[in-house]
């Protein structure tokens, strides 16, 4: 085993499941890569009561993102739930407060990726991904999404697009991911564990 293993964030924001199981996808997909480590983080949720009363240790799943997280990743992945065709609040209010890592370029050059879950097939998906990528091209990286060679692109009834993996819950929360879904997910996180191999040469 790589005592030295290139260290890949998978950043994500989940309430019902869906984000998070691509998450572990996306993560199994960096994985099978020689030499890349999967690190998985998530971050609170945010309201003015969520603000006073959060612990700093999340009672279940990935510990919480730190500064050094981010300063140590070789490359991210971003994952929200979609929010009226755009990411969740808290996502946003803790990539509002990367300023320092934006003013040292700390993640200048380094690939990056998107992932969402929505609840309807037409529920505003693309238009999170995308509006997810802009911040982490203010921030320098490069951007990585998932293409059409990939067959499950072509095949999917419900989550998965060329710029990024996503998961279709239904009304009811579903967080189970379809198969497609799932080696969308796992061929985006190989493919940006690749990206970060060359790049780190």
């Amino acid at each position: 085993m790589n005592p030295n293993p290139l260290k890949i964030l998978v950043l994500y924001y989940s309430q019902h499941g869906g984000t998070q199981n691509l998450a572990r996808q996306i993560a199994r997909g960096i994985e099978s890569v020689a030499g890349c480590e999967a690190v998985l983080r998530t971050v609170p949720k945010v309201s003015a009561v969520c603000e006073a009363v959060e612990s700093d240790i999340p009672a279940a799943g990935a510990p919480y993102c730190s500064a050094e997280d981010l300063k140590t990743c070789a490359a991210l992945a971003l994952g929200s739930p979609t929010r009226f065709g755009n990411m969740a609040a808290a996502m946003k209010y803790f990539l509002d407060g990367t300023v320092a890592q934006w003013l040292g370029g700390e993640l200048i050059g380094k690939p990056a990726t998107v992932f969402t879950s929505a609840g309807s097939l037409h529920g505003g998906q693309e238009s999170t991904l995308l509006t997810m990528m802009l911040p982490l091209l203010h921030h320098g990286m490069i951007i990585s999404g998932v293409p059409f060679s990939e067959a499950a692109l072509g095949q999917t009834r419900s989550g998965g697009t060329p710029y990024g993996a996503s998961h279709m819950a239904g009304a009811e929360g579903r967080p189970e991911l379809s198969s497609h879904e799932q080696q969308t997910a796992f061929a985006q996180g190989r493919r940006l564990a690749e990206l970060a191999v060359k790049l780190a040469v």
